[in-house]
């Protein structure tokens, strides 16, 4: 997997989950207890053997660059190949989505013609998975095909991806159209917004879509060679774990749904690790009134109260007498004693204060903002 670079593309739309992203990429998004939602595509590239990442990051990119640092939690800290955090002109700090990724690519093709790598692999950071793409590539390059798109059949929980892309595929796996999944119709193919091609032929598209000035983002280049007739734009079909943050609703569900154990097995110990930025912190301490119930929980962590149904981040405080209910508490919280949340999701550094009573709803839960004191 030494010929494929990996292009990790962070212009999306950040429309739905905007209470988590004011000061942060998607990408950068606390996630299940001690990761970031850029942790699993980065972790699936390098368990694939790729050596050069390049992530194109928006104007948002201090908390990632501290997130990703050298690159050294993924071994990529090298000198020749290694992770490659680049971000945009100054003078284009605008969200990706209002002037389409296109202009992301412009701005780095010097880095994309440089690479040593024959093959490239384009990616999003908002899905969450563990798939082998070393057979994906190979998949790929014994195909002949010109293009390859991963996606998944979702055949349960199809709403979980609304406003995703969808593949229309023939019975070979031929790409034929690319839709919307607005949630009716039959079981969509959900894409998993995972490109494979030829680096010649990314510059090529870039480069077309620069001169002709008749495409914005990377999936209507995608669309021109689908019906263009010469090439060939296959798919790669993946059964496990598949995840899309693009909301804060999903993100709160998808939570939740981690908790199954199922669910936790499939994404942590299918395909390969799940690596992150290593943080030396000593084991949670659950004091003898404290009471945990089917719940996840990081390092770190003083428990004197009540955890149920909960996804607990490093550094959270929950006192005596309170009490934490289907609800995500992130880094250095702090739960007062007697204080309730239930069907909340606390931003870092949060404090709940004494017999403090937060209840939002399930299908609608409470975000408290980072360092705020309620």
């Amino acid at each position: 997997m030494k010929d494929v670079m990996g292009i990790i593309n962070l212009g999306e739309s950040e429309e739905n989950i905007k209470t988590l992203t004011y000061h942060r990429p998607i990408a950068s998004i606390p996630y299940l207890g001690r990761y970031r939602i850029i942790d699993f595509i980065i972790s699936n590239m390098v368990n694939a053997g790729m050596e050069n990442i390049g992530v194109f990051t928006g104007n948002k990119f201090g908390s990632l660059v501290d997130h990703l640092g050298s690159g050294k939690a993924w071994d990529l800290d090298r000198k020749v190949d290694r992770l490659y955090v680049l971000s945009p002109e100054a003078q284009s700090a605008k969200p990706f989505y209002h002037e389409g990724d296109i202009k992301n690519f412009k701005e780095h093709l010097s880095y994309i013609k440089k690479s040593r790598q024959e093959y490239v692999m384009l990616s999003k950071s908002y899905m969450v998975f563990n798939v082998d793409l070393k057979d994906a590539v190979e998949f790929h390059k014994d195909s002949g095909s010109d293009i390859t798109i991963l996606y998944k059949q979702v055949t349960e929980k199809k709403d979980y991806f609304i406003n995703c892309d969808t593949l229309n595929v023939d019975g070979s796996g031929k790409v034929l159209s690319i839709g919307t999944n607005t949630g009716a119709g039959p079981c969509p193919n959900i894409s998993m917004e995972v490109y494979i091609m030829k680096k010649e032929m990314l510059v090529n598209m870039i480069e077309d879509a620069i001169s002709f000035g008749d495409a914005n983002y990377l999936k209507e280049m995608i669309l021109k060679k689908i019906y263009d007739g010469k090439t060939s734009v296959n798919s790669y079909k993946y059964n496990g774990y598949l995840a899309c943050i693009n909301s804060l609703m999903n993100y709160y569900i998808e939570s939740m749904e981690i908790l199954n154990q199922e669910n936790y097995q499939e994404l942590f110990t299918g395909h390969g690790l799940i690596f992150t930025k290593v943080k030396d912190e000593a084991p949670t301490k659950y004091a003898d009134s404290s009471n945990v119930k089917n719940s996840l929980l990081a390092n770190g962590c003083i428990i004197e109260g009540h955890v149920e149904n909960s996804v607990i981040f490093r550094g959270v405080k929950i006192k005596k007498g309170a009490v934490v209910k289907n609800s995500i508490v992130m880094q250095r919280s702090v739960i007062e004693e007697g204080a309730t949340i239930e069907n909340a999701i606390l931003d870092k550094g949060v404090t709940i204060t004494s017999q403090k009573q937060l209840r939002g709803d399930e299908k609608s839960p409470m975000v408290i903002r980072k360092d705020s004191v309620i």
